[in-house]
């Protein structure tokens, strides 16, 4: 009898090791499991940020060059005998920068036609735009139609008396862009307007600046 209970008594702890033992390898699988879980997680996770990283941050844009906040100083304008004009204003030139770093550009000119003929230029000197920023330059223009007695057929005389003036503007500016303070893109900034004086009010509007 008593050796009857002994082999039950062995015979439990045996199927209970081997229970135990199942248990244990199964609690090692899924540690295991939850191991390669969070790496395969994590490199997802890597993996989306250096993308990001990649589109985002070091995707290198032009920077945008407008003119802006015109404020008419001299407007002198006459029709005979010779169509004429002389204009000074004020304006703004602005340089965006939309990179995640410094923008530095060398000097620039903005020069202003009639027909295609320069009629002024102005400078804009050198500097440098931080990252995600706007650099506001402040210029003083001078305009004269000096340049357009060489032309024959030209609408000055036209406009003049319809009360009008239209020029047009354009400048690119040439500079680098800074990532990571190792990494420099040459981009260029670039403008294209098209200004209008109205001579009665002495106002002027952009038709067009891009």
């Amino acid at each position: 009898m008593a050796e009857k209970t002994h082999q039950t008594t062995s015979g439990h702890t045996e199927r209970d090791e081997e229970a135990g033992s199942r248990s244990s390898d199964e609690l090692k699988r899924q540690k295991r499991k939850k191991i390669l879980t969070y790496i395969a997680i994590f490199a997802v996770f890597q993996i989306i940020v250096i993308a990001v990283f990649a589109l985002v941050v070091m995707r290198v844009k032009s920077p945008k060059l407008r003119l802006s906040d015109i404020e008419l100083r001299t407007l002198n304008t006459a029709t005979s005998p010779a169509p004429t004009f002389d204009v000074v204003f004020g304006a703004e030139v602005r340089i965006k920068n939309p990179n995640f770093g410094p923008y530095k550009f060398e000097t620039g000119v903005v020069s202003f036609t009639y027909e295609g003929i320069v009629v002024g230029q102005v400078l804009i000197p050198k500097g440098k735009v931080g990252m995600k920023s706007t650099k506001e330059v402040d210029v003083m223009v001078s305009l004269s139609s000096q340049n357009l007695a060489a032309i024959g057929n030209n609408n000055l005389g036209s406009e003049l008396s319809a009360g009008i003036l239209t020029l047009s503007s354009n400048t690119a500016i040439r500079g680098k862009v800074e990532l990571l303070g190792i990494m420099k893109k040459n981009k260029a900034a670039e403008m294209n307007c098209f200004l209008a004086f109205d001579l009665a009010s002495r106002m002027v509007r952009t038709l067009y600046c891009e």
